[in-house]
């Protein structure tokens, strides 16, 4: 046996082959290939021979060859917008670890803008390399309207909350429930006895931004609480921190809100910014709100009540909605594979209104 595996060791100039493989295992090419491609008609005790020699000899599959012989690249293209948005950064982070689980390759590609030539560009770019699949992380309406329209011949899953997507035979979405993220928010800041409610909408284009909008407002109709929207050019703490600005101002000038709903934490980092700024105390005179949970969110002054949003969780969904289409399952029930809800956390940024407690 000493010999015989000795003889079989490549030499260095060149890597160990699939036949290599099956001589060290004792076993033939295609019982290699049965066990690389996980077939069920393997007996266990072979399984673990032909896996020992792969390890003992360092055996890496030739992907190339792989996908000549399949017409399978074993690669997945990821459109998204970038790597400055924490919730679509967190989610591409999420297909990519379930991905290579799955023994997939990742090719990411970023828009630069985001309109329907820019997304249109990008999607072809993907499908030039050959992927077997898409996931799309960049939800913009624009860019949900070029993907439901384009015929790309490959199954795609959107990551969105898309409430006008129309399902088809190779696309799907997935998506955090924004709607009850938002519900939460309000629903909490009402039971703590606030009247005036507060919301900093997102970028209007943004799909999930207009769906946390909605429901803050559904919620607040409910319940008969007056709301007012002021609107941040985007999504960064500097955006934040103007709008903070106006509502100090009209706090100060006895008009503004007793709690404010941000769409994300970095706007409610700029506004606690400029309330400190302007005197005023978190959450004795305003209470305020952020969503995302980003990492550092539990370490502002004073720590912020925010929404958890599942974005590992989400990569999965996305991951294995794609493998569903791929394989001509259904992948759910109408146009969303997965609808996951994210969690209220509820931390010092938020108090019931100075009046109540008096």
């Amino acid at each position: 046996m000493t010999t015989e595996h000795r003889d079989a060791e490549p030499t260095n100039s060149r890597p160990p082959s699939m036949a290599d493989v099956a001589t060290v295992a004792g076993v033939s090419h295609q019982t290699v290939s049965r066990v690389l491609n996980d077939h069920p008609n393997v007996r266990e005790d072979t399984r673990q021979r032909v896996l020992q020699a792969i390890e003992q000899m360092g055996y890496r599959r030739n992907r190339a060859a792989r996908a000549l012989a399949t017409a399978r690249t074993s690669t997945i293209g990821i459109l998204t917008v970038g790597n400055s948005n924490f919730g679509p950064a967190n989610t591409v982070l999420g297909i990519e670890s379930a991905a290579r689980a799955e023994g997939y390759f990742v090719s990411v590609s970023s828009l630069e803008a985001s309109d329907a030539a820019g997304a249109q560009l990008a999607l072809g770019h993907l499908v030039d390399q050959g992927v077997d699949g898409i996931i799309v992380v960049a939800p913009l309406a624009e860019v949900a309207q070029v993907v439901e329209r384009a015929s790309l011949n490959v199954p795609v899953v959107v990551v969105a909350a898309n409430p006008l997507a129309e399902p088809t035979d190779a696309l799907r979405y997935v998506c955090a429930d924004q709607r009850f993220g938002a519900r939460a928010v309000t629903e909490y800041l009402i039971e703590l006895g606030h009247r005036q409610i507060a919301h900093v909408v997102g970028q209007e284009n943004w799909i999930d931004a207009a769906e946390r909008r909605t429901e803050w407002r559904k919620v607040l109709e409910e319940h008969a609480v007056q709301g007012r929207e002021y609107r941040a050019e985007g999504w960064s703490a500097a955006d934040g921190y103007a709008v903070g600005r106006q509502v100090a101002d009209d706090i100060a000038a006895g008009q503004g809100p007793t709690a404010v709903f941000a769409a994300n934490d970095y706007i409610a980092l700029g506004l606690l910014r400029a309330l400190w700024e302007r005197g005023l105390q978190v959450p004795d005179d305003v209470s305020v709100v952020g969503f995302d949970d980003v990492e550092s969110s539990a370490f502002y002054i004073p720590a912020l009540t925010t929404v958890r949003q599942p974005f590992g969780a989400l990569g999965k969904s996305a991951m294995s909605a794609l493998s569903a289409l791929s394989a001509g399952e259904p992948g759910g029930e109408g146009r969303f594979a997965a609808t996951l809800e994210p969690e209220l956390i509820v931390r010092a940024s938020t108090a019931p209104p100075r009046a109540a407690k008096d």
